[in-house]
């Protein structure tokens, strides 16, 4: 089975094109630089399990429309759950009024254009065609084949998640584009226990996938890195305190390059002159080996977009090409603010929200170096394998990270494992210190979430492993 979009879904619903037209010319009324419809239909599910025993399950529905009138670098915004005519009438006149627009300009006549040809996570079967039958069985083999892994296990927790969302866009330039979007995300943790010490590590998984997705391999890898993640954090211990060389792990640490780096390329915090990098475009800002990139088209990828929530086709967006700042992410507002075409980054976490340039997959793409060679060339720093979180200034780029684990180096090799690490830092600096770039790019399957504005959204995130020459490093004494 494709997963190829269909109108026929809202027309389920009764949303037809006479309906189009008679809410976007309210919403127009009063003229408009841009204006849109957004129909969201969407389905989820998730299963638990804890001590032997499923014992979370939940199912939920949610339905929609979102209004957006555009009028200069104002934006009117209206949603309503009821679609019905004189619902989505109502909210039209909201976001009209919101907007103020003078003058009127009629929306023209419309055209079906589906995904812009491309499919970047086709599924063999939507998760709604997905008995709950079928998902319980996995979740019970995921608890029992960790308990097998470490006699020191004291308790593991179990969750699989999925949705279906369908995604319809009716724009007053006569553009009507629709889209599936299936959503999987799977997740075990392991508490292990070793005398009067106590420690827990999960790892999960997520993509925009079907059930196919869970392949032995990954099944065996969420549990298996769920259990070595909390062994090695009942050996670990403090790490040293103060400046030094830190190598970031190839994979998850792509948290930080996100964080520290990507928010600040995101077009609306330069248009409005809050990014430190909002003056320098085509500034060298990183050694020559560094090339940055947000990629909507990572077939499966849970940041991976088929199209961008305003309707423009998604693509790989080079941010930094050889050291070089080369442009921002940019939705409608923001590319005709600069002058230059959306990059389909355009995102919203529903129809309750409006849009906002988002990342999507954000990832440094390989450089020369050998990874051993990266470790061997530090005598004494840290290696970061798990983060958990962190804080970032956009104005200024100053961000401060919790590493939940990793590793010392002590003399060229990976010595005793750490835990509870804080990075200091600024997005700008840590660039510009950027020694060595490994040839072992990993985009990382976690389920990452990127908050922005009040609003989440789906993103992935990856990088080669990376040597910084110095960071700040906030640890326990040794």
């Amino acid at each position: 089975m494709s997963a190829a979009p269909s109108l026929d879904h809202f027309l389920d619903f009764g949303i037809t094109e006479n309906e189009w037209r008679t809410v976007l010319a309210e919403a127009t009324a009063f003229g408009a630089d841009d204006a849109d419809l957004y129909f969201e239909h969407s389905t989820a599910t998730s299963v638990g399990l804890s001590d032997g025993i499923v014992n979370r399950a939940h199912t939920s529905v949610d339905l929609g429309v979102g209004i957006r009138v555009v009028v200069g670098d104002q934006v009117g915004y209206a949603y309503t759950e009821e679609l019905t005519l004189k619902a989505m009438l109502e909210a039209a006149r909201i976001a009209r009024e919101i907007a103020r627009g003078q003058g009127g300009a009629a929306p023209v006549p419309f055209g079906v254009r589906a995904t812009h040809g491309s499919d970047f996570y086709p599924v063999a079967r939507h998760w709604s065609d997905v008995d709950v039958g079928e998902r319980v069985p996995l979740v019970r083999a995921w608890e029992e084949a960790a308990f097998t892994k470490d006699a020191r296990i004291d308790k593991v927790q179990v969750q699989l998640a999925d949705a279906d969302k369908y995604i319809l866009i009716v724009r007053a330039d006569g553009q009507v584009i629709a889209d599936y979007r299936p959503m999987t995300r799977a997740g075990v943790s392991c508490v292990l226990v070793d005398g009067d010490r106590r420690e827990a590590g999960g790892y999960n998984v997520a993509g925009r996938s079907g059930l196919d997705w869970y392949t032995p391999e990954r099944q065996a890898r969420l549990v298996s890195e769920s259990v070595r993640r909390a062994s090695d954090l009942l050996r670990s211990g403090p790490a040293p305190a103060g400046e030094m060389p830190v190598v970031l792990a190839a994979g998850s640490s792509g948290i930080l390059l996100h964080e520290a780096i990507g928010h600040g390329m995101e077009a609306d915090f330069n248009r409005k002159g809050i990014s430190i990098f909002a003056d320098r475009i085509d500034s060298k800002i990183a050694p020559s080996e560094v090339t940055i990139v947000d990629d909507g088209t990572l077939p499966g990828a849970r940041g991976a977009i088929n199209m961008d929530d305003e309707g423009n086709a998604t693509e790989k967006t080079t941010l930094v090409e050889n050291g070089v700042l080369r442009t921002f992410l940019h939705d409608r507002i923001s590319a005709r603010h600069y002058g230059v075409d959306p990059t389909g980054s355009g995102r919203r976490e529903s129809f309750r929200h409006p849009v906002l340039p988002r990342m999507r997959c954000t990832y440094m793409e390989n450089g020369p170096h050998d990874p051993g060679a990266i470790i061997s060339s530090v005598e004494r720093g840290i290696y970061c394998e798990t983060f958990s979180n962190g804080q970032v200034a956009i104005g200024a780029g100053d961000f401060a990270f919790f590493v939940r684990q990793g590793y010392l180096i002590e003399n060229g090799k990976l010595t005793e494992p750490i835990k509870d690490v804080n990075l200091i830092g600024n997005g700008p600096e840590v660039l510009a210190a950027i020694e060595m770039v490994g040839n072992d790019l990993e985009i990382d399957e976690g389920g990452w979430t990127c908050g922005k504005d009040g609003q989440s959204v789906p993103v992935s995130q990856g990088m080669p492993t990376v040597k910084v020459g110095k960071l700040s490093v906030g640890g326990g004494a040794r």
